[in-house]
């Protein structure tokens, strides 16, 4: 018995687990059935049995058919300067309505819209006409959403590459304007109307950052241009890709080295010239700088519609960096030389050693340069050159005051020895004893001779000493003249360079449209 009740159980599991399987089959058969089945199919054979492709869909062909088109912008992928071409991630929408696709959703099961390969419709065909892709159409070709009254929206995502005039003058503070134009390439005005969707432009909500680029707005125009080849209108919507450039990867790395690299070539002037390195660090600067632009040509555009901000600055300071390097080799020319080589000129001892020293705040040791010295130097200098030209030669070559001949005779003397000066007293003594009475004419006559050439023969060699002692004097003080002649053109070069720098650099960034975009 208990056999007999153990399969009877089994059994009835058995039956009840087949009915709740076949009644589970059969409500959900008859849920698709009724929703989504058959009727999809028949709508898909009767919409389509019929349709053609090539026939515009209006129910009067002599009004246009209006295409709302409108582009959401993803990504800004890059932006080629030296090719001029705009790389960009965008999705497309069309929407129009259709008129040989409608149907009553009632009688197909309440099927209200359908998904439909677009080579099966008519379609728009509008394209981008700056496009720079191979394939010209760079669209990925999606299904076309219908919907019962006979609206299809059309949203193909792609990358286009367009065409963009590059403006580099600003580089790299600039802004860039790309325009995008689409329109219809067969249909015109009178056939296909196209309308923006949005009139604020594109949509860029779904915007991803640039991280070169700042995306300022991207405005959209509905244009009809009547073009050469045909009389007809033609309709286009043009999007202005509005960007700004983001130059604080710019400003760290072009801009700061070489304001950085200019500095250092000014520090060029404040080393002394027998350091032996003050030409070696000019060129050597020269030559980092050299490389350094070569870098940084690579990244500026290269076209020659316009010469680039920065490229401007960097020319600049490169003019700047070889005057440098010219103005050390002066300096170095006017330090080493010598009296028995050069002799400075008029010019540079009123230039150089008067009046840039007093403009520059400039002294020599013992000798402080004011206005008021300039002026009693050069009064000195002119009574000078009036008392040389009034003093005899020999009064000149001893500087004495005169000469001895012109001078009244001493006492106890026949003949004048000359007023010669304190150091000269051995030339009276000489003169004395020369004219002592002799005992005969003889003596007389030779007495007078030899004197006279001994006296003639002394002062030669005084004169020779005197000429030496005074060309030796004339010699260091030359030397120093020119010592300090090149001091000051380096104190003069160092505030003109630097001034210079500073004026460029804050000429280049307030002449930008904008400083810092991060």
């Amino acid at each position: 018995m208990l056999r007999r009740f153990i399969y009877l159980c089994r059994y009835c599991y058995r039956v009840f687990d087949l009915l709740v399987t076949a009644l589970c089959y059969l409500f959900l058969r008859h849920y698709v059935v009724s929703e989504q089945g058959p009727h999809e199919k028949r709508l898909l054979n009767a919409l389509l049995a019929s349709y053609n492709t090539l026939e515009r869909p209006v129910a009067n062909e002599s009004e246009p058919l209006e295409v709302k088109f409108g582009l959401t912008l993803q990504q800004i992928i890059d932006v080629d300067e030296k090719n001029q071409l705009l790389i960009t991630n965008i999705w497309l929408s069309l929407e129009w309505n259709d008129y040989n696709l409608r149907w009553n959703d009632s009688e197909y099961g309440g099927v209200k819209d359908l998904r439909i390969t677009p080579n099966k419709l008519w379609k728009p065909d509008v394209l981008m006409y700056n496009s720079a892709d191979e394939g010209f159409d760079g669209t990925y070709q999606t299904n076309v959403v219908v919907r019962n009254n006979g609206s299809c929206l059309y949203v193909p995502p792609g990358i286009f590459k367009s065409t963009c005039k590059i403006d580099i003058t600003w580089f790299p503070f600039d802004d860039q304007h790309c325009d995008m134009k689409f329109g219809s390439w067969t249909y015109d005005g009178n056939q296909l109307d196209l309308v923006l969707k949005d009139e604020n432009g594109g949509d860029l909500s779904d915007f991803i950052t640039n991280g070169e680029w700042y995306l300022i707005g991207m405005p959209g125009k509905k244009n009809t241009i009547t073009y050469a080849c045909c009389p007809e209108p033609y309709v286009d919507v043009t999007f202005t890709i509005m960007i700004r450039r983001r130059t604080l990867y710019y400003f760290f790395n072009l801009i700061v080295p070489c304001v950085l690299i200019s500095s250092m070539a000014l520090l060029g002037f404040t080393l002394p010239p027998d350091s032996g390195e003050k030409l070696t660090l000019g060129v050597t600067i020269l030559l980092s700088l050299t490389v350094f632009l070569n870098l940084v040509a690579e990244t500026l555009p290269q076209v020659s519609d316009a010469i680039p901000l920065l490229g401007t600055y960097f020319n600049c300071i490169m003019f700047m960096v070889a005057s440098s390097v010219v103005l050390t080799v002066v300096v170095l020319n006017y330090h080493h030389r010598t009296a028995d080589i050069h002799e400075m000129p008029q010019w540079i001892k009123s230039v150089f050693l008067q009046w840039l020293p007093w403009i520059l705040r400039m002294s020599r040791p013992g000798k402080k340069i004011t206005r008021k010295t300039i002026m009693m130097n050069t009064r000195m200098r002119e009574l000078e050159l009036k008392e040389r030209s009034s003093k005899s030669l020999l009064a000149n070559v001893l500087d004495i005051d005169d000469d001895f001949r012109h001078a009244p005779p001493p006492p106890n003397s026949t003949a004048s020895t000359g007023n010669l000066g304190p150091g000269c007293s051995i030339f009276r003594t000489d003169f004395r004893r020369s004219f002592v009475r002799p005992s005969t004419m003889e003596d007389v006559g030779g007495g007078l001779g030899s004197h006279h050439r001994e006296l003639h023969l002394i002062l030669r060699e005084l004169q020779f000493i005197t000429a030496r002692m005074k060309k030796a004097d004339e010699e260091a003080e030359l030397i120093s003249d020119w010592k300090f002649a090149a001091m000051v053109v380096d104190r003069f070069c160092l505030f003109v360079f630097t001034l210079f720098t500073i004026i460029a650099t804050v000429a280049v960034l307030l002449s930008a449209p904008h400083i810092i975009v991060q």
